[in-house]
């Protein structure tokens, strides 16, 4: 057993679990912590996309209830027809644009520079969006609960999250942004994103692990299963302070942090001269 990329993948387990569903994207601080540790090669994209697996396993745990009713009220309930097909339609431009750009993406901005742009931007992003919610004042959002979208609702947060394809940008944050844009309360906008991350998430994973085969991953098991369960314990913890944190606070504070962890990035990078600024 190699304890040093044991060690490696604790490190990133933790930084899955933590930044996942927070809008400060977990797979830009992956590439950044990754490119930092050196374990930064193919197979450890691989590894990125496979241990956020864990992170959803989390969300599905704490809202185990709520899904089970919706799965068990499909047949007669109404509302979890509306909250399934809520969900389904938001989730469908993610993966139909994922299938013909993702070798792209991989190829050109899963690196360090490009996810320290997109950081700054994404922070600028959500300044502005906040602003525009103090512009409001005291005027409720416009929907309430998931079941309340309606699905042009729901396709304007889907395509709100094809921004998340570009490491840096953040899925959580471009569906909780994007939901709020269109009228969602910020709590509610918190929850549907966790609840998008589903299937985006459990089926990049599988892509992964059909992509590399059993084989190649059977021989990183360990590996793997200390960056799952790393990703589980910490996302569960995150899960639960997040939505306390949003029923009293903005997400101005995630803004700053993007806008600063991004230059400082660029700043240490330039500053050293670092290969990956190049």
């Amino acid at each position: 057993m190699d304890w040093v990329l044991i060690a490696k993948a604790l490190i990133l387990g933790i930084v899955e679990g933590v930044t996942e569903f927070l809008p400060v994207s977990s797979t830009g601080h992956l590439i950044l912590a990754g490119a930092l540790l050196g374990f930064d090669n193919e197979a450890a994209k691989a590894f990125h996309v496979v241990i956020q697996f864990g992170a959803i396993l989390a969300v599905c745990w704490e809202y185990r209830r709520r899904i089970g009713a919706v799965v068990a009220g499909l047949p007669t309930d109404m509302e979890a027809r509306r909250f399934t097909l809520n969900v389904v339609i938001a989730t469908i431009p993610a993966i139909a644009l994922g299938i013909f750009v993702e070798s792209q993406i991989k190829r050109v901005l899963f690196a360090p520079l490009p996810v320290a742009l997109a950081l700054v931007v994404g922070g600028l992003i959500i300044l502005w969006v906040q602003a525009r919610e103090r512009m409001r004042g005291d005027t409720p959002p416009r929907i309430g609960s998931i079941e309340q979208l309606r699905p042009l609702d729901a396709l304007k947060v889907g395509v709100a999250q094809c921004c998340a394809l570009i490491p840096g940008v953040s899925r959580s944050g471009s569906t909780i942004i994007g939901a709020m844009m269109v009228g969602v309360e910020r709590r509610v906008a918190t929850e549907f994103s966790f609840f998008l991350a589903i299937p985006i998430i459990v089926g990049a994973s599988c892509y992964e692990i059909v992509k590399y085969g059993h084989s190649a991953l059977a021989g990183a098991a360990d590996v793997l299963a200390v960056g799952i369960v790393a990703a589980f314990v910490s996302a569960f913890a995150c899960v639960r302070w997040l939505l306390r944190f949003v029923a009293t606070h903005d997400f101005t504070v995630f803004a700053w942090y993007r806008i600063g962890f991004g230059l400082l990035v660029l700043v240490i990078g330039y500053t050293y001269e670092l290969p990956w600024v190049s």
